[in-house]
């Protein structure tokens, strides 16, 4: 069963870099991979700056797969679980608990669920414009606004991509539980990549959350490149 996807898209880094590893396993041809910033507004210019250079102009009906991991917003989901994303939100007014919601193309998430079964279950994801470290508050948000996990990507490309009738699924990988605090690395985002130094700085602060995120980002990658290989061998 070949995949009916043109281009991945994936976080730049570890998350990239486990994508291609996963791909280099596959013998069969594999759609290019494009390493995307995080966060909406530098995710929003890279993608005006691929299709203004015509990377999907080729196709008359594009497909796009984005990948990397997320953060669960309920208990009910552990790290190290695939999440097949529904539809997207996006938070409108943080008082009110208004939202707006992009759906995935049914027909091309349901190709990628009738091949992973098992491997994935189908949520909702939340897309936030900041890093959401706080236990109690991945908890409320998933309560207020019904979502099962947390991203910075994947209402921006949902968006930005759906306009141009572009067909998008998102497949992601839970790095880190509702249970448990990760540590605050905002400073640690500069214009959609993380800065070695104050990254490092952040985890060295807070030593227990930070192994434990380390330790979960493991799991979530490992799981990432082996579902990547599974998804496009035949």
């Amino acid at each position: 069963m070949t995949m009916p996807v043109d281009a991945i898209l994936v976080a730049q880094g570890p998350e990239y870099k486990s994508v291609c590893k996963g791909l280099n396993r596959v013998a069969v041809p594999t759609p290019p991979v494009f390493p995307i910033p995080m966060g909406s507004s530098a995710l929003r210019k890279y993608l005006e700056q691929l299709l203004h250079a015509g990377h999907f102009s080729e196709h008359s009906q594009p497909r796009v797969l984005l990948m990397g991991l997320c953060g669960s917003l309920s208990p009910k989901y552990r790290i190290g679980e695939a999440v097949l994303y529904r539809s997207c939100v996006y938070p409108v007014g943080e008082e009110n608990k208004k939202a707006t919601e992009l759906f995935c193309k049914l027909e091309l998430t349901e190709i990628l669920q009738k091949k992973l079964q098992s491997r994935v279950f189908t949520g909702i994801g939340l897309t936030s414009d900041r890093l959401i470290y706080s236990a109690s508050e991945k908890l409320q948000l998933g309560q207020a606004y019904n979502t099962d996990v947390v991203d910075m990507e994947g209402f921006a490309a949902l968006e930005v991509l759906s306009q141009l009738g572009i067909a998008v699924a998102m497949l992601r990988v839970i790095s880190d539980d509702v249970r448990h605090n990760i540590p605050n690395l905002t400073n640690a985002f500069h214009d959609g990549s993380l800065q070695a130094l104050p990254l490092v700085m952040g985890l060295l602060k807070q030593p227990i959350a930070a192994t434990r995120l380390v330790s979960g980002s493991l799991k979530g990658l490992r799981v990432l490149q082996h579902l990547t290989t599974f998804l496009f061998s035949q």
